[in-house]
């Protein structure tokens, strides 16, 4: 498989480094190309992504999620794109199970899994893995896609076919509107075991229900009503 890895980032000079690392750990030398799109920053993201090695840095003058993970998909060149948020940490074993995922569905454009939090407290962790997995696998077989935005992999041709991501989407429900028009063209894989380790700082941020329910309604408002229900957010990655 030929794998284009985009790592959005804006201001994220503080999580990058970890998530680069880990990346280069785990699949480096497997992927095709590794590109992080600098959006807008201020800091010195791009400073320290140019510091690990192959990796490509571009820079998205207008800010926004969706708008960098379009410029990251014009620039790639591989026949799957994957996506990383830039607080994560890839596990062992993350390019395998989409090797496994994609060989398993040959009719799948799109493969992702959930969170599991690195920088939360234990109980937090205990709570917010199991909201995930009391709620991920239903509400996916309910609803038929899902997508998480910090870490999924998508055919290039496919996100070329749906006309690439709606960047009049600022944030919340950007991924369950990429799912929800993807699974017009084939599968749109959601695994348990392909996780990604995520912060948890906007639940710290915002609070531990509030967030999760946002969360839930704007997967619900998408899937149901083509349209996220909340239409800013706070961005806490430009000050933490």
């Amino acid at each position: 498989m030929q794998i284009s890895l985009i790592i959005p980032a804006h201001n994220e000079e503080a999580y990058l480094g970890g998530c680069l690392d880990s990346v280069l750990a785990y699949a480096g030398k497997r992927l095709f190309e590794i590109i992080v799109v600098d959006n807008a920053s201020t800091d010195r993201t791009a400073e320290v992504a140019r510091s690990r090695p192959g990796v490509r840095v571009v820079y998205e003058p207008e800010k926004g999620l969706t708008k960098a993970r379009h410029r990251g998909y014009i620039e790639a060149h591989g026949e799957y794109i994957a996506y990383l948020d830039a607080d994560t940490r890839m596990p062992a074993g993350w390019y395998d199970t989409v090797e496994r995922a994609f060989a398993a569905n040959p009719d799948a454009v799109a493969l992702s899994g959930p969170g599991r939090y690195w920088d939360a407290p234990l109980m937090q962790r205990i709570v917010l893995n199991t909201v995930w997995w009391l709620t991920a696998p239903l509400s996916y077989r309910i609803i038929g896609f899902m997508i998480y935005g910090a870490n999924f992999v998508v055919r290039r041709d496919a996100v070329a076919t749906i006309g690439g991501f709606n960047r009049s989407i600022e944030f919340y429900g950007e991924d369950t509107d990429l799912a929800r028009r993807l699974s017009r063209l084939g599968k749109v894989v959601f695994r348990m075991d392909f996780y990604i380790y995520s912060s948890a700082r906007r639940f710290k941020h915002e609070g531990l229900l509030r967030t999760n329910i946002i969360y839930m309604l704007n997967f619900l408002w998408p899937a149901i009503f083509g349209r996220p229900l909340t239409r800013t957010h706070k961005d806490i990655r430009a000050d933490t």
